[in-house]
């Protein structure tokens, strides 16, 4: 099977502008190709595997990835999939971000040697002359067309700001330069980002000729990408510090049945002869095709070491309810009140829920524990005393536990 053929397989493309030509590039290890990663935080998230591991399925088949640090792009800030203005962020802010996706994003990617690229495209567009650009690129891009791009459709009637409306420019603008100057042939990125893709193929064809030979592809659809990265909530980070090895495999664990052979396809690097097998598993087998998918991804994102303590200790919170390796939430001073904190404050605090609401209504539902004793009131609270040492175990639900401590 060729590498496209198995990115087909593993349910990964959505749309591609030229599938002859893209198929000629990845299978014969032509392509250097792009992922843009925008720094508005100081982590990636569970949402970028998709875009992590095809850089890294293609640089396996022999292909040279660039991996592109969004510091001057999360200057304007992408309206897709936004229904308001992102937060404007400060360089220093930025420039910090950055630093931490690279650390992240060397556990997925060979950068030794040359095999692969990590630009920022701060270093080109921040010295744009603005005439300039707007004779050189401006003119290559309509605004009707712009306006009908998906990515601005849903921005429109709640407000788009002109900053905002420059993005798709400076998107386009970086495959442009990085095709001139790095010799990139193609991009790839979600597919929410097709139109702004678009707009970077059209601007080469533009400016250099038909011929200029660049292709994009797009991958895993609006819904996959934003359902992916997201718990209880809240964002699920690759920094151990965000969100522990113990919590990251605990979220693969608990996908919903119907989602998890679909993660093992896109996500593992299991052959897929071995996945196929899987198709039949069902009941107790599907628990088993769980551990694999999330033991294969925190081995990745965290290593081998911290999936076999993250496996070990959910085995043993199920089997004999207790663990050396319990994630730990620490209370400070300041989250007590004349010396107790309540149970909702707990729930939210420690990420076991994501507001005091649902953590009133997990109350409610009976599905809260703490030290093994069902939580039956709102006002159950719990003093510094109390918590201090080995504090208490908390249970949400029958899976999510951590222990809080002060």
């Amino acid at each position: 099977m060729t590498m496209y053929d198995e990115l087909v397989a593993r349910g990964l493309i959505a749309q591609v502008t030229d599938e002859e030509k893209v198929r000629d590039l990845i299978n014969n290890g032509k392509a250097v190709f792009y992922i843009g990663f925008d720094c508005t935080a100081d982590s990636l998230t569970a949402g970028h595997f998709m875009a992590l591991t095809l850089m890294k399925r293609l640089q396996m088949a022999g292909n040279k990835p660039i991996a592109l640090i969004g510091g001057g792009t999360t200057m304007i800030g992408d309206p897709s999939g936004r229904t308001d203005m992102r937060q404007m962020l400060t360089k220093e802010t930025i420039d910090h971000n950055a630093e931490c996706f690279k650390r992240q994003m060397e556990r997925f990617v060979d950068f030794s040697d040359g095999k692969a690229l990590m630009v920022n495209n701060a270093d080109w567009l921040m010295d744009l002359n603005y005439v300039e650009l707007l004779r050189e690129v401006g003119a290559c891009f309509s605004v009707n067309n712009m306006l009908r791009a998906e990515c601005y459709k849903q921005r429109m009637e709640k407000g788009l700001s002109f900053l905002e409306f420059n993005y798709m420019i400076m998107q386009s603008y970086d495959f442009y330069h990085m095709f001139k100057t790095l010799g990139c042939n193609m991009q790839c990125g979600g597919n929410d980002q097709w139109s702004n893709m678009l707009g970077g193929t059209e601007l080469i064809r533009r400016k250099l000729g038909e011929d200029a030979h660049c292709m994009t592809i797009t991958l895993l659809t609006d819904s996959q990408g934003k359902k992916m990265g997201k718990t209880a909530g809240n964002a699920l980070w690759l920094d151990a510090n965000k969100t522990s090895p113990y919590e990251f495999y605990q979220y693969w664990r608990n996908v919903d049945d119907a989602d998890v052979l679909k993660c093992i396809r896109m996500l593992t690097f299991i052959p897929l002869e071995e996945i196929d097998e899987m198709d039949s598993w069902e009941g107790s087998q599907l628990n088993r095709a769980k551990e694999i998918l999330a033991f294969e991804l925190t081995k990745l994102v965290h290593g081998e070491e911290e999936a076999n303590k993250a496996q070990e200790t959910a085995r043993a919170l199920f089997s004999s309810g207790g663990a050396a390796e319990m994630p730990t939430f620490q209370l400070s001073e300041e989250d007590f009140t004349d010396g107790s904190i309540d149970i909702l404050a707990i729930l939210q605090k420690s990420g076991l829920c994501p507001s005091k609401s649902e953590a009133r209504r997990a109350v409610q539902q009976g599905g809260v524990e703490a030290d093994g004793e069902k939580v039956k009131e709102f006002s159950k609270s719990f003093t510094k005393e109390q918590l201090s040492g080995d504090g208490i175990i908390v249970k949400r639900g029958k899976k999510n536990f951590k222990k809080v401590v002060f």
